[in-house]
């Protein structure tokens, strides 16, 4: 054996023999392990197992060449990868645009873009679909008012393509700005005194240098698109994609085997993106190998490249801006696009008959914020500080959330747990954790990257001294990566309270949350209950955000953005 191997395996079973002799951190490696298994493998396996286990028993086929002969579903398949490419181009590049802008040039309201990059976050998944319909819809402000069209249709690949673009552009500006910033401005300041123009500088230096994080982006869209069920479920009409269909399939046509076949292909497209993404492109960047910046850049302030730069992404910004602000608007109207009085009978409607979604939702989300905070955190804490047999199945399947569309574990969820050992169908228990596990991989990406930034001796000192895992974790560790835990926190509150897809499969008489009764308003033409409800998810969403951020602020402790 080779002696650098050899060691390697010396240095692994001291570490293995450590986390024996400290029952907390064995104990907590092993919970992990259990619940990671029991909440993400389990259900997926489950789809898988439906998918191919035969009514009469045994392995069979037959549900996926019978879901694949239908030309519908072929058709769907289509849909779903053109739409996937098409619109991760588009927001790739728009999102290029942006980055470039904010990291480049001199322009006013370059916060707007931040501003732009949060609000599809705090809002309903679909409120720009439901926002787009009411201005090109058949009773759309701009088609029926200003331009008297009295059969518009915004429906189908068109109106779906551009609500997708502009919900999910913000990602690849967010992953493309952070990339730009750290540049170092002395490259591109070689290529000009060399004598290069600053397109052949843009040409030469600056892009091979975003290669990956271009590829990043386009991958990281490719997945939320393919995942995404609100968009089309609202304004895809007749262009229908995989997320939506599997849901159709297995609750509108009742066939459980055909919907568990198509949630497999979908999953395994997601998957498929998520692996290139995380261990091929995500694992390539050229910026990094410049350092830190020397110095900070100097902004260009030319008025033709400002011009032709930064006014598109104002007039983008602009629009998108309106979308949202339509949306509170719509809720006082009495009736969009017939009846513009004012009225507040749509949030009198809520109050008496549907303020249990609100209830549920909110109370759900704040019990679920401080499970994914601190469980976030416990695997970031195993996967950067700790070497043992299994931490690379708990680094994958932890990050796995990310890829599986919400449909596909939904169905798992409900399979899993609708029979014994575990019957949890119907109960709060299984909207909580679904808000868990799939808001936690933002977290451990958080927690990942802080304790990374920290050096482990500082914890190796406190361990000398005498302190087992658990204190070192809570009086050393989480005080030092305290700004990545608590926007864990904030961000998995967000993103339950907005959560749909998955939910979907689990509420009840019971449980009812705000997106899928807004979804249920939205299909019977109700677009001002829809609205109201929207407004109310967007406030209370800001307001507590609003206080913990205040209350953090107090103690010292920095929020950082809601992307993670």
């Amino acid at each position: 054996m080779p002696e650098k191997q050899y060691s390697n395996l010396s240095l692994k079973w001291d570490e293995m023999q450590k986390i024996f002799r400290d029952p907390i951190l064995l104990g907590t490696i092993i919970t992990v392990l259990i619940s990671l298994v029991i909440f993400i493998l389990w259900p997926l396996y489950e789809v898988l197992a439906q998918s191919f286990l035969a009514d009469e028993g045994g392995l069979t086929l037959r549900y996926y060449q019978e879901a694949l002969r239908q030309t519908e579903n072929m058709e769907v398949l289509r849909n779903t990868i053109g739409l996937c490419l098409f619109v991760s181009f588009f927001s790739t590049a728009i999102g290029f645009v942006f980055a470039y802008a904010d990291a480049y040039l001199k322009i006013p309201c370059r916060g707007l873009f931040k501003v732009i990059a949060i609000l599809p976050i705090i809002s309903p998944p679909f409120a720009l679909a439901m926002s787009f319909i009411m201005l090109f819809g058949q009773q759309g402000f701009v088609s029926k008012v200003i331009l008297g069209i009295k059969d518009a249709n915004v429906y189908g690949f068109a109106g779906l393509a551009t609500v997708q673009i502009l919900t999910f552009f913000p990602i690849a500006y967010l992953v493309l700005a952070g990339l730009l910033r750290q540049i170092d401005p002395s490259l591109e300041e070689a290529s000009r005194n060399l004598g290069a123009s600053r397109w052949q500088t843009f040409k030469t230096v600056l892009l091979p240098l975003l290669t990956p994080g271009i590829a990043n982006s386009f991958l990281l869209v490719f997945i939320q698109t393919a995942a995404d069920f609100g968009n089309p479920m609202v304004i895809g009409g007749n262009f229908n994609t995989m997320a939506a269909q599997v849901y159709l399939q297995a609750m509108g046509n009742y066939d459980i085997k055909g919907g568990t076949a198509l949630a497999t292909v979908l999953l395994s497209l997601s998957v498929l993106m998520f692996v290139v993404q995380k261990y091929w492109v995500g694992g390539k960047s050229y910026v990094t190998l410049t350092g830190k910046p020397s110095r900070v850049r100097e902004l260009i302030d030319d008025k033709a490249v400002v011009a032709a730069v930064g006014i598109p992404c104002l007039l983008i910004s602009a629009f998108i801006a309106v979308l949202y602000i339509l949306i509170p608007i719509g809720s006082f109207v009495n009736l969009w696009g017939i009846d513009y009085t004012f009225t507040t009978r749509h949030y009198t409607y809520i109050w008496n008959l549907g303020t249990k979604p609100i209830i549920d939702t909110t109370v759900l989300s704040l019990i679920s914020m401080p499970i994914t905070g601190i469980l976030g955190m416990v695997i970031a804490y195993l996967i950067v500080r700790k070497r043992f047999i299994g931490r690379g199945v708990i680094e994958f399947t932890s990050l796995l959330s990310l890829a599986v569309p919400g449909t596909v574990i939904g169905m798992g969820y409900v399979l899993a747990y609708n029979q014994p050992p575990l019957i949890l169908t119907g109960t709060a228990t299984i909207i909580v954790l679904s808000f868990v596990f799939r808001s936690m991989p933002v977290g451990i990406r958080a927690g990942v990257a802080s304790l990374q930034q920290i050096d482990p001796a500082i914890e190796e000192a406190a361990q000398d001294l005498g302190a087992d895992s658990f204190r070192v974790f809570h009086s050393v560790t989480i005080p030092l990566i305290k700004s990545a835990f608590f926007s864990g926190l904030v961000y998995s509150f967000v993103r339950s309270m907005t959560a749909v897809s998955a939910v979907i499969f689990l509420v009840s008489a019971s449980y009812n949350l705000l997106t899928v009764a807004i979804m249920s308003q939205v299909d019977v033409g109700r677009l001002g209950v829809a609205a109201a409800y929207s407004t109310v998810l967007i406030v209370i969403v800001l307001a507590v955000v609003g206080v913990l951020t205040f209350c953090l602020s107090k103690m010292g402790v920095k929020v950082t953005n809601l992307q993670g």
